[in-house]
């Protein structure tokens, strides 16, 4: 009886060492950089659906173009090619991590912004273009993204910025060190000369 006893004060003072162990790591950041890590590639993921979200409205505002502005063909090409160029990329699963990746991701994407760019400004050459009630969706519905793309692309840099400063300060290093030797540090967007603001989108 008395050795049952033992065992059992033996065993719950086990449990209560492991809990406050748990507590003690859990508190001094072990968790901190998979959290971060995490959080990082959320961002991502609405910086990616929120370009998306342009692409697929990219194909109707090429028609309704072209219904009044057949002539600005080369503009409309651009267009279309910029955007086959940009969805049709190949992203590597490291490409949070891969520089030459990203920046072609980036590249791609900036093509597109500008091709988009030069075919809203010809459109203030066409009146009836710029009173056309499907325009005027399409545009009110561009607007909202590119502004959302921003969002989506100032949250994603922020959250780069807090795990990158995470594994590379201490205690962050130390943890990296001993139980994350596989994190690296994340790649960030880069504003391209002429491009610090969001385009404005005007008819």
């Amino acid at each position: 009886m008395l050795a049952q006893t033992h065992k059992r004060g033996h065993a719950a003072t086990r449990a209560v060492c492991l809990i406050f162990a748990g507590a003690m790591l859990a508190g001094c950041g072990i968790n901190t950089i998979p959290t971060l890590q995490e959080q990082a590639k959320a961002a991502w993921s609405q910086v990616l659906n929120q370009y998306q979200r342009r692409a697929d409205l990219i194909p109707n505002l090429v028609e309704t173009v072209k219904g009044y502005a057949a002539q600005e063909s080369k503009v409309l090409t651009d267009v279309v090619e910029a955007r086959a160029k940009a969805t049709q990329m190949q992203i590597p699963p490291d490409i949070l991590t891969n520089p030459e990746a990203f920046q072609k991701f980036q590249e791609a994407q900036n093509s597109l912004s500008g091709a988009l760019g030069r075919l809203l400004v010809i459109t203030e050459n066409y009146p009836d273009l710029k009173s056309n009630q499907n325009f005027l969706a399409l545009q009110s519905q561009l607007e909202g993204t590119e502004n959302r793309i921003a969002i989506a692309r100032q949250d994603y840099i922020t959250a780069v910025k807090d795990y990158n400063t995470e594994i590379r300060t201490i205690p962050g290093r130390w943890w990296r060190a001993l139980m994350y030797p596989d994190a690296e540090p994340m790649q960030n967007f880069s504003v391209a000369e002429g491009t610090e603001q969001v385009p404005e989108v005007k008819f």
